[in-house]
């Protein structure tokens, strides 16, 4: 996975230039990589703002694909273009498909309070507050990851820390018009 090859070195190029020609890379001992069954996917986020809007317009798939053509030939030269074989084009990440990377995200913090004997509850307008948060055009839900940990995994860490989250409780993560808020109760309050 190369992301975001158009910030790659120019010397880059070269080395997947012979990558994609030869199907192995040679370095400068000597030494041969194959390369013949590999997938080599590259990302770009070169004609992202153009591409969302027309996505959004409705624009034909096939017409969006050769504008995103126009617009790789401004940045790379045509043999290296030439060595492509599929062009993708993303649509923007729908509610419902944040609010799964936000369970996937959260899952992890889930099992490291579970190994504490502690549970994590996360309410629907959480996960959907946290998935708007953490979403941007221009990077998807690359952001997500950082909003988690600084609204939820912090606000959990301090809970602990100060002895409010005790082995037994259950954590709760909601949202209000102000952001996300996490509370504890404690094993002993529900009985």
């Amino acid at each position: 996975l190369f992301d975001e090859i158009e910030k790659a070195h120019p010397d880059v190029f070269n080395v997947m230039l012979q990558i994609l020609d030869d199907g192995r890379l040679t370095d400068s001992r000597g030494r041969t990589v194959d390369f013949k069954n590999t997938l080599i996917i590259m990302t770009s986020n070169i004609c992202v703002d153009r591409t969302i809007s027309k996505l959004e317009e409705g624009e034909d798939y096939a017409e969006m694909q050769e504008m995103a053509q126009n617009e790789l030939s401004k940045y790379f030269r045509p043999e290296f273009i030439n060595r492509i074989d599929e062009l993708a084009i993303f649509r923007p990440l729908t509610r419902e498909q944040l609010v799964s990377i936000v369970d996937i995200k959260v899952a992890d913090l889930i099992q490291r309070l579970k190994e504490k004997r502690m549970e994590l509850e996360i309410s629907e307008k959480a996960k959907h507050y946290l998935g708007e948060a953490g979403y941007s055009e221009a990077f998807g839900a690359r952001p997500l990851k950082r909003v988690i940990q600084n609204q939820v995994e912090t606000a959990v860490a301090k809970l602990i820390v100060e002895g409010k989250a005790l082995e037994g409780s259950t954590i709760d993560v909601d949202a209000d018009d102000r952001g996300i808020v996490v509370s504890v109760r404690t094993a002993r309050a529900e009985q």
